[in-house]
């Protein structure tokens, strides 16, 4: 290679996709950045917000497209599927018929996980009764859980499309059962920003001993800026992982390098016009205030001992009362979503994950918990404008576990997606409701049938959103939560 073409390879080489949407066409990047403008705060969505606003306040509060119920959500995810039938789902002729071969009409057309063969039907290894003013039918193993029925929405009639956990997960928390998307969360914190702004719009805890099998995925931000993901806690130990500062190293010097890092990001934004790198800013940014508040919220020796009695919490280890209490001073302090993932809801009747036993263990370590953090909301005015979710990714079969053929000698249930049961408390939801139903045996939503698109529809409304016109256009299209689909639930509002 002559000194000429190495001088015209090195030019060429400098000719970089940057460079071009910068230079060429008279600033194509630039022309970019305002198509996108509208697609990010403004025309899509209803809101409006300038490039420079959103870099100076990326989660500040948006206006809802209409006066919304809800101005923050809890959602309690209980990871691998809790059984519907050994809960809420009261169907007596499971007791008239247990042990008997299922009718083969209720296997036609349908996919299970592991059945094969003709399992048999299988009735509740426990006890039900009706519970508050309703009556409505509870399991035995839900003590606490009942004296709070009355603030609670049950919709019996929940559908999927997926009977494997980690796409049934992803499809519940992202509208999408592919990786890539955007979590519920995200959504949400996307739509109408945080009202803390020391504090992250949406927040994550996991407890039961590993995160659920969708991974980090359930709560990523997918194609939205990275600002809107979930950024997870914990309610022992250092309650943000790598947030404090390394030995040696002190605020002030922090304050210098997060400011050194911010020009070069300014900068870098000023020639490339990539929103992502405004996320970046506003990130250090959070990070740093983060340092002198995160640790003050997250601190639950604040609380006094008879909240801690009241949730049954478990100082020096991780557990679900701890993350719910932790969830009520997060949304206390203007966190907009919080997202709790408990693990350990599989009961295929495996090892100790038996419908009867272990059903009833994951059952006392929430039972208390939630109860409590329905009445502490509500003691303080906050259930009035908080919304809270609870369910897992699909439900159980009425058939007991026959896997290859072969009959367990402990009780378990297989995935099902056609039918099972979620509950809404609080922001305008109708307590004490039975939304829905299923059919004698409970294999089919026959009621009021609510997808999972529905679900997010309908919650997204609470919020004050319109779900088809909360958009963001990504690959030269534009997406929602809620894809083409979903009906808002307008009968279990009040």
């Amino acid at each position: 290679m002559n000194l000429w073409q190495q001088w015209q390879t090195d030019r060429l080489s400098h000719v970089t996709r940057r460079h071009f949407l910068r230079d060429c066409a008279t600033g194509l990047g630039a022309a970019w950045m305002a198509s996108q403008e509208g697609a990010l705060y403004g025309k899509s969505n209803a809101h409006a917000a300038s490039p420079a606003d959103v870099l100076k306040n990326p989660l500040g509060v948006r206006s809802p497209h209409f006066p919304a119920k809800a101005k923050r959500v809890i959602y309690l995810h209980m990871a691998g599927a809790p059984s519907q039938l050994d809960l809420f789902d009261y169907k007596p002729e499971l007791f008239r018929h247990d042990g008997k071969d299922c009718p083969k009409e209720f296997l036609e057309g349908q996919n299970f996980a592991f059945i094969s063969g003709i399992p048999a039907l299988l009735a509740p290894r426990h006890r039900f009764s009706p519970a508050g003013e309703a009556g409505q039918m509870v399991s035995e193993i839900l003590p606490h859980f009942r004296e709070v029925i009355d603030d609670v929405c049950l919709i019996k009639s929940m559908q999927t499309d997926q009977f494997n956990h980690a796409p049934a997960q992803l499809l519940l928390h992202t509208g999408n059962a592919q990786p890539g998307h955007a979590s519920f969360g995200s959504w949400v914190t996307y739509g109408l920003g945080t009202e803390n702004q020391n504090l992250p719009g949406f927040m994550v805890l996991v407890s039961g001993g590993q995160n659920p099998s969708a991974g980090k995925a359930a709560w990523s931000g997918g194609f939205l800026p990275s600002v809107y993901q979930g950024v997870q806690c914990r309610s022992e130990g250092d309650p943000i992982l790598y947030l404090e500062n390394p030995d040696g190293v002190r605020r002030n010097q922090r304050r210098l390098m997060v400011d050194a890092i911010d020009k070069i990001n300014r900068r870098t934004h000023e020639e490339v016009g990539d929103p992502e790198t405004l996320t970046r800013v506003s990130q250090y940014e959070m990070a740093y205030r983060m340092q002198m508040h995160a640790s003050e919220v997250l601190d639950l020796k604040q609380e006094p001992d008879y909240i801690h009695e009241m949730y049954g919490t478990a100082p020096g280890q991780e557990s679900f009362a701890n993350n719910c209490l932790l969830a009520r001073r997060l949304v206390e302090k203007g966190v907009r979503f919080v997202q709790l993932y408990d693990w350990g809801w599989d009961h295929h009747g495996n090892g100790n994950n038996t419908i009867d036993k272990g059903l009833k263990t994951k059952c006392d370590q929430i039972d208390r918990p939630i109860a409590a953090l329905l009445q502490d909301l509500k003691q303080r005015g906050l259930l009035d404008d908080t919304l809270v979710v609870w369910g897992g990714e699909f439900g159980r079969t009425p058939m007991r576990e026959l896997r290859h053929g072969i009959v367990s000698e402990t009780y378990g249930r297989d995935h099902h997606k056609e039918a099972f049961t979620m509950w809404l408390a609080g922001a305008g939801v109708k307590g004490g409701m039975r939304y829905g139903a299923t059919d004698e045996v409970g294999i089919a939503a026959v009621k009021d049938r609510m997808h999972v698109h529905d679900l997010h529809a309908t919650t997204l409304h609470l919020l004050g959103l319109d779900h088809e016109k909360l958009t963001y256009r990504y690959a030269g299209r534009d997406f929602r939560l809620t894809d083409v689909y979903g009906r808002v639930a307008t009968e279990i509002i009040g």
